[in-house]
């Protein structure tokens, strides 16, 4: 807190004194007034600083003993004018980090709720500022997100009803009713699929705790989304070859884990062109698992690699309409690898394809199950619960690149040089071991999305 030289502390009350008790210290007074969490600004009658808190001063607003803030001191004035409290919103410009003398070109100002109010009968107004800044951002997500949704619905919706108008219209031709009946079926079950996705997303928003958090093998992650993908990835002769170290394990829920790997598939097999091969691989990296998913596809303009990730956002809309996505997969790969304490980043070049990762703690400890029941029945007993960071285990890194052998077993597939037929787990029909080792290489002149840590090199696989 700073009190203006050469001006008088600001009363304790309306009547500029107390109305009875023991007058707290000068100093216990300013340590509570700049330990707020709110900007505060006292002005005399001459509308000169006399008093401002930490926050205040950072955000800005005080200049020597003035505002520095037309508007604060347009809202100080009518205060005073109406004998009463005012209130508004005011956007603050960008204040410049020390030791900076300008403000950076990417930096944001700060939006605060000004309230100001008469202190005393002689004219001192306090002005307290409320950063309101997330709260703004968080609205502004909300209005958005019933928006799109509001619009994704209405594609479906309007579909069937159309669709509906043409059953009736065709009710004498048997022919016309099964062609309108079957688009019928392939718009609702959109809709389900939208709606379901809604749901979870809205689940993993709500940063509730996971409930059961088990040792997992990556071989079976990788082997149950595989399955999940296998007729979409045979309808268009597209191959999936898994490769890499499926015993490395990760701490977490089975079915968030699972559908956050599907969709990335998914994805990859809807941007893939006719009889390419989509890569899953699997690695150490430290103490991380890194799960990749590379793909021969389109790949991703860098314009767009910054907003994958949001909801319903679509680099290609016409392509995602014709594939059916609802622009909400990549949106819940991301949730969920946040819940488990992992993070997911994409590469891509246009006509190269594109790596998704995503990055999860290693699980090192014991292979006991983790439950919610467990850990609140092992509480209950007085044992303790075995830690999950424990010693780094004894598993084998992934198979490395060229001249591996030819990996067999759920969940890791050839690696460059097995034999052919090495797939992996499910895959839709993946091929020779050396060319899934190789298959997603490419040229130079890559683009990743900011905060990824490069493309990964998942036996060569992923490469980029």
């Amino acid at each position: 807190m700073t009190v203006v030289p050469g001006s008088s502390a600001p009363p304790t009350g309306p009547d500029g004194g107390t109305e009875g008790g023991t007058m707290l210290p000068a100093k216990l007074v300013r340590r509570v007034i700049s330990g707020l969490p709110i900007g505060l600004i006292v002005l005399d009658t001459s509308d000169r600083v006399v008093l401002v808190n930490t926050v205040a001063r950072r955000m800005g607003v005080v200049d020597s003993d003035e505002l520095a803030v037309v508007e604060l001191a347009e809202l100080v004035r009518a205060t005073r004018g109406a004998g009463s409290a005012r209130e508004r919103q005011i956007d603050l410009p960008p204040v410049p980090e020390p030791p900076l003398t300008r403000p950076r070109p990417d930096q944001e100002g700060v939006a605060v709720r000004a309230r100001a109010r008469l202190l005393d009968s002689s004219g001192h107004v306090a002005v307290i500022l409320d950063d309101i800044t997330e709260s703004r951002r968080v609205e502004a997500v909300r209005r958005d997100f019933v928006a799109n949704v509001s619009h994704e619905l209405k594609t479906p919706v309007g579909a069937l009803h159309v669709l509906a108008e043409a059953v009736a219209a065709a009710s004498e031709d048997p022919v016309a009713v099964r062609r309108f009946a079957s688009r019928m079926t392939h718009e609702s079950a959109r809709l389900a699929r939208l709606v379901q996705e809604i749901i979870d997303l809205s689940r993993l928003q709500g940063a509730e705790p996971l409930p059961d958090l088990r040792p997992l093998p990556t071989a079976a992650l990788l082997a149950e989304a595989v399955d999940r993908t296998r007729l979409v990835a045979q309808a268009q002769a597209i191959s999936i070859a898994v490769i890499g170290d499926g015993q490395l394990q990760v701490l977490g829920d089975e079915g968030q884990l699972v559908t956050a790997v599907a969709n990335l598939l998914d994805n990859a097999i809807s941007y893939s062109p006719h009889g390419t091969r989509v890569v899953l691989g699997v690695r150490r990296s430290g103490m991380t698992v890194e799960i990749s998913v590379a793909d021969e596809g389109i790949g991703i303009a860098e314009k767009d690699l910054e907003r994958v990730f949001e909801r319903f956002y679509r680099a290609d809309p016409a392509r995602s309409r014709a594939t059916g996505g609802t622009g909400l997969g990549l949106a819940i790969v991301k949730h969920i690898a946040t819940n488990h304490g992992g993070s997911v980043t994409v590469w891509s070049a246009e006509g190269a394809g594109s790596t998704f990762t995503l990055r999860l703690p290693l699980f090192t400890g014991p292979t006991q199950s983790f439950t919610l029941t467990d850990r609140l029945t092992a509480a209950a007993a007085g044992s303790e619960v075995p830690d999950v960071e424990g010693a780094p285990g004894d598993h084998p890194d992934i198979i490395a690149g060229a001249g591996a052998g030819a990996g067999a077993g759920a969940g890791a597939g050839a690696g460059a040089g097995g034999g052919g037929g090495g797939g992996g787990t499910g895959g839709a029909g993946g091929g020779g071991g050396s060319k899934a080792a190789g298959a997603a290489r490419r040229p130079g002149g890559a683009r990743k999305r900011s905060g990824s840590a490069g493309p990964s090199d998942v036996t060569g696989g992923a490469n980029r």
